[in-house]
């Protein structure tokens, strides 16, 4: 029966049913003052908790897609034996908790040798997700992309072994999706420069694949003394799978809306949160990330509550043809990020109990400091290891006209392009192979 811990403290215990795994929290941790919720799901006030809830919040933790088949394959577990692949990933798992004993914030490191050993390992990720199956390694991120978690000692790239937490997370170039790495760089950067917390990143290059680093926001401190902090996405905090991760699904489980999102938050967080929301929103429509589904959005969870976390797998879907541009969720009944006009934030923000008026206003500010920062955002990208070319330059015209229209339509409101969608409501990801 696996147990979940916390450095080396039991904090619940997972069981086989015939229904499925059940998750009891232990008693000590539901006594402790430093404890903290496994889900916003699975509050402490009741100490068991059903398959129903327990099956979905394990399965968001486990890759998905081709990724999620790989790992299958790589460690011969079947994709039903959701405690099997649970087990035998969960050294280092998205968040605080890992599965197995009790153990330290410290373990053991491979330092990658060289830029051709990287490039080896970046190459054998499709087959080999995670490095699933090498001695010592046991760990899982959720999505559809190709990544590695990894640390960085003395500013190299090193693979966690032994249960040993990872500092940032490797996302490959795709090349289904050229320049896939200074387009989440940039947006990556933008955010931050438009004031919007999010996650660090800057680029690498090893031979002939360039990857984005990311700093994983729920870490702390540099390895090999680095610690780690709970958080979880939206869909595990909703209690969902990750299939129902879009409003409308290919799957036909109805995902969480804009108005249950800010619910969950509402519930759950503090005003500034809501705002916090609000901008994210805002910005992913201003960029064009059709692909800020719920997984694309977390929960920091401590002893002292819960609270929106830093964003993270920021991508334009304007450079490549063939992308849908039909957004995550609706804004008020339109999914095209382009025909979002005054009417439809104002709708949005009265489902989520925001102001109407104060909301609009915000959508003109924010697309205005897109408009501002890009430049500068963009010189970051350029200055950083991989550099930033022509894509990049495309890329900058592209989110400044997009911004400049978001902010425009915000200002009026003619009844022209009202309507869901040209495409089928239902959908699977956007970017192929990308995103998470």
């Amino acid at each position: 029966m696996p147990t979940l811990f916390h450095r080396n403290r039991p904090v619940a215990e997972v069981t086989p049913s015939p229904a499925g795994p059940t998750l009891a929290y232990e008693e000590a941790w539901r006594g402790s003052p430093d404890a903290f919720l496994v889900s916003l799901s699975m509050p402490m006030d009741q100490t068991a908790w059903p398959p129903e809830v327990v099956v979905p919040w394990l399965m968001n933790l486990l890759p998905e897609g081709e990724p999620m088949r790989a790992m299958q394959r790589a460690l011969g577990v079947a994709q039903e034996d959701v405690l099997g692949l649970v087990s035998a990933a969960g050294g280092d798992l998205a968040g605080a908790l890992r599965v197995g004993g009790p153990c330290q914030e410290q373990g053991g490191y491979r330092p990658v040798s060289s830029p051709e050993d990287l490039e080896r390992i970046i190459g054998e990720l499709p087959l080999k997700p995670f490095l699933a199956g090498d001695e010592g390694v046991t760990m899982s991120l959720a999505g559809a992309q190709d990544k590695l978690p990894v640390a960085l000692l003395d500013g190299q790239i090193a693979i966690p072994l032994d249960g040993a937490p990872s500092t940032h997370i490797l996302k490959p170039d795709n090349p289904r999706l050229p320049g896939s790495v200074q387009n989440e760089a940039l947006c990556m950067v933008l955010a931050a420069r438009c004031r919007l917390p999010a996650a660090p990143v800057t680029t690498g290059q090893a031979g002939d694949r360039s990857y984005l680093l990311v700093d994983r926001y729920e870490r702390a401190g540099q390895a090999p003394a680095a610690t780690r902090l709970h958080q979880e996405d939206f869909c595990q905090a909703l209690g969902l799978p990750a299939g129902a991760k879009y409003e409308r699904n290919q799957a036909g489980v109805r995902g969480p809306s804009l108005a249950d999102m800010f619910a969950l938050v509402r519930r759950h967080m503090t005003a500034v949160d809501i705002t916090r929301l609000l901008d994210a929103v805002i910005f992913n429509i201003a960029i064009g990330n059709v692909d800020s589904h719920a997984k694309n959005y977390s929960i920091l969870l401590t002893a002292d509550g819960a609270a929106l976390a830093p964003l993270y797998d920021l991508m334009s879907g304007w450079p490549w043809p063939g992308i849908t541009q039909n957004h995550a969720q609706a804004v008020g009944g339109q999914v095209r990020g382009r025909h979002v006009q005054a009417r439809h934030w104002r709708r949005i923000a009265e489902a989520c109990g925001l102001a109407p008026a104060a909301t609009v206003r915000r959508v003109i500010a924010l697309t205005e400091r897109i408009q501002r920062e890009i430049g500068a955002a963009a010189e970051a990208v350029a200055a950083m290891p991989a550099g930033g070319g022509a894509f990049l330059d495309g890329l900058v015209q592209d989110i400044t006209e997009r911004a400049a229209l978001v902010g425009r339509n915000a200002a009026r409101d003619d009844g022209e392009d009202d309507g869901e969608s040209e495409e089928p409501a239902a959908r699977g990801e956007a970017f192929p192979s990308s995103m998470s």
